[in-house]
């Protein structure tokens, strides 16, 4: 691995070095098979993740590169997105289950979704697979490429798999990979600490 893709972050505080030394990439090895292993562990952190009232209102579609449903991921995807993330192994669409079969709210759905998401991408990390979670797609566009109940939002999409040769990325993409990794301070989030 590159020095550049060693990316530790900065901590005002020490933070458990697996969040620290996570981040996203958008530099994929386009012929390196998905690690099925550490994919499944990564699912099952994803299934142990809270939720309200235990509700586990997420759900996912799993796409492996090469298939036609990689491809259909990939039309969905907006703007930059579509130039780096076909090469990930496998593209996987968190949906949020934003009402029930029975049509009830749950507006909590998307927040449960998110922590999924998370959790799948720390334990992707400490597997040695390579994410990159992104908001830039079209939900209309994936709702319709799946035939998805419409009680189904899809919340991101993440590309996951192993890393790839930085020097073979284009320029775009080796300057997004290069930039500091930065986070404003924890004071212009906290709105009220009493």
């Amino acid at each position: 691995m590159s020095d550049v893709l060693v990316r530790t972050a900065q901590t005002d505080v020490p933070i458990l070095d697996v969040l620290a030394e996570r981040w996203s990439t958008r530099v994929f090895d386009a012929t390196a098979p998905i690690d099925e292993d550490a994919l499944r562990a990564a699912f099952e952190a994803a299934r142990w993740s809270p939720s309200a009232n235990n509700s586990q209102p997420w759900r996912f579609l799993l796409a492996r590169r090469g298939t036609d449903a990689h491809a259909r991921i990939v039309d969905a995807l907006v703007g930059f997105n579509q130039g780096w993330a076909p090469a990930a192994g496998a593209l996987l669409v968190v949906l949020a289950e934003t009402t029930d079969a029975e049509g009830n709210p749950r507006p909590w759905a998307t927040y449960d979704a998110g922590q999924t998401a998370a959790f799948f991408t720390v334990e992707a990390h400490a597997r040695g697979l390579a994410t990159h979670t992104m908001g830039g797609f079209s939900a209309d566009e994936l709702r319709a490429a799946f035939d998805l109940d419409a009680r189904f939002t899809p919340v991101t999409v993440i590309a996951v798999g192993a890393f790839g040769d930085l020097d073979s990325a284009d320029e775009a993409v080796r300057a997004r990979e290069g930039a500091p990794r930065e986070r404003r301070p924890i004071a212009e989030s906290l709105l009220l600490d009493a």
